[in-house]
């Protein structure tokens, strides 16, 4: 996944992707078939990963308290893991550009990946529409103002709630 999160889909070569998982070239191919089917598996993975935060996070919770705990945590996953944010905006990235070229295939997983964050977040918020529409749309702009390094103390973070602003990286190991 970090070699795709730091040169997206069209800057990544698959030898690359060998070295870093620790296999050769050819043993990769034998895993997948082409590298679209790793980037798509490594973006599922991702995908994944942001679930499984907001349904451990919202584990028992409903309303307003699973909304601040998995606001806390999405915003503490993404510090711990700068990765997972860059692979999130170059998946969006990829599937825009790739819908652009006339495959349209390419985001069917990524969109049914990104239904089960939505549903993940959707239950706990009481299965309002508008509360989870409200939520995805703070976390969207949680990721691009975090790409763009705003600090923690700049104005623009100032109209959000306590929970979704950035976090410190967490010392845990």
């Amino acid at each position: 996944m970090s070699e795709f999160a730091r040169g997206g889909y069209h800057g990544t070569s698959t030898e690359a992707i060998a070295k870093r998982v620790g296999v050769s070239q050819p043993y990769l191919f034998r895993l997948f078939p082409g590298k679209k089917a790793i980037f798509l598996a490594a973006s599922a993975r991702c995908l994944e990963d942001t679930r499984k935060v907001f349904e451990k996070a919202s584990e028992g919770l409903h309303g307003e308290e699973a909304l601040h705990a998995m606001a806390v945590a999405y915003s503490q996953l993404i510090a711990d893991d700068p990765d997972k944010l860059q692979m999130q905006l170059q998946t969006y990235v990829a599937v825009a550009a790739a819908d652009a070229a006339g495959d349209h295939e390419f985001g069917e997983m990524v969109r049914a990946g990104w239904m089960e964050i939505w549903e993940a977040a959707h239950l706990p918020l009481g299965a309002d529409v508008n509360e989870t529409t409200t939520f995805m749309a703070y976390g969207m702009l949680v990721n691009v103002l975090s790409a763009l390094k705003f600090p923690a103390d700049h104005r623009v973070w100032e109209g959000f709630y306590m929970s979704a602003q950035p976090q410190e990286k967490s010392t845990q190991s």
